[in-house]
């Protein structure tokens, strides 16, 4: 599959994504609402433009890496979306992190005008977005799917079809509850070790290769040990990650204790400078409350 891909959204993710794209061959056009974002993609051979809608009317399957629900809603059938610049039988991939709700609507939007849209959010971090190593969880058409899945066997290692429109999106979410919990389970466990006087090295050492080993445990322990939290996955993003994913389990009727405590911490730091440091930063809040 040779077409032409549209990459909206530049930032720390997307931006190493659609490289990977052009290594891999595929003619890439970009868009970001930063002009440095767009410098930087320029440089490592992205064909930018200074909108999306001129993105769209380059392209034959446009991804999209943005934000928050909003944002997503607006450049994809927004007054001047991409919805009204793409050609019949185009595919949109979002690989934004989203409520299933704000999809579904988005999909239904798209249909109207022939236009196939996928939920394709990924886990991994920046790390995973620069080595092509993300977990891609997909919904959507099957037929749809397969037509892209050239596109996801550059970007990841890992692409599962979840199900239908919204199953991605909603996979997405059950991922970074798990993801962020184990983070405040082990930040809440090294400052009990830091209180008590144990080295907080040795004691890594001596937990990661038992049960409580996991890829979490691996990656933030050493970020809490060296107090190094320049972001990867920022504590603002997991946030909104977080609060969709009680949104979403109110709209179903369902109650997530342990992600309504989550949600409290992250608030609580996202009103902080802490806002934009790696979520490993979540860290901070049990300090912060062990000095009180």
């Amino acid at each position: 599959m040779q077409k032409t891909i549209g990459f909206i959204g530049l930032g720390i993710m997307g931006q190493p994504m659609a490289h990977n794209l052009i290594q891999a061959g595929f003619k890439v056009y970009g868009f970001d609402v930063s002009p440095q974002s767009r410098e930087t993609a320029e440089i490592k051979g992205v064909k930018t433009f200074t909108s999306a809608s001129e993105v769209a009317q380059h392209s034959d399957i446009v991804i999209t890496m943005l934000p928050t629900n909003k944002i997503v809603s607006d450049v994809i059938t927004g007054e001047n979306g991409l919805i009204h610049h793409l050609k019949p039988e185009s595919i949109i991939i979002d690989m934004s992190s989203v409520t299933p709700t704000v999809t579904q609507s988005i999909g239904q939007q798209l249909a109207k005008n022939n236009i196939h849209l996928l939920d394709a959010p990924v886990s991994g971090g920046q790390e995973g977005a620069i080595s092509g190593k993300l977990a891609i969880m997909v919904g959507g058409n099957a037929k749809i799917f397969n037509q892209a899945l050239p596109i996801f066997d550059v970007l990841g290692h890992s692409t599962i079809l979840v199900g239908a429109l919204g199953a991605g999106v909603t996979a997405k979410l059950a991922n970074q509850i798990i993801v962020n919990l184990n983070i405040a389970a082990v930040s809440e466990a090294f400052i009990l070790a830091d209180k008590a006087g144990i080295d907080q090295q040795k004691m890594f050492e001596a937990i990661r290769g038992g049960l409580a080993g996991s890829q979490v445990l691996e990656d933030k322990a050493p970020r809490i040990i060296a107090s190094n939290f320049v972001a990867g996955g920022r504590i603002d993003i997991n946030t909104k990650d977080i609060n969709n994913a009680a949104q979403t389990a109110t709209d179903i009727g369902l109650n997530l204790p342990l992600t309504t405590n989550l949600l409290t911490i992250l608030n609580k730091l996202n009103e902080t400078d802490h806002r934009i440091e790696d979520h490993s930063a979540i860290y901070h809040y049990y300090k912060e409350e062990s000095e009180r």
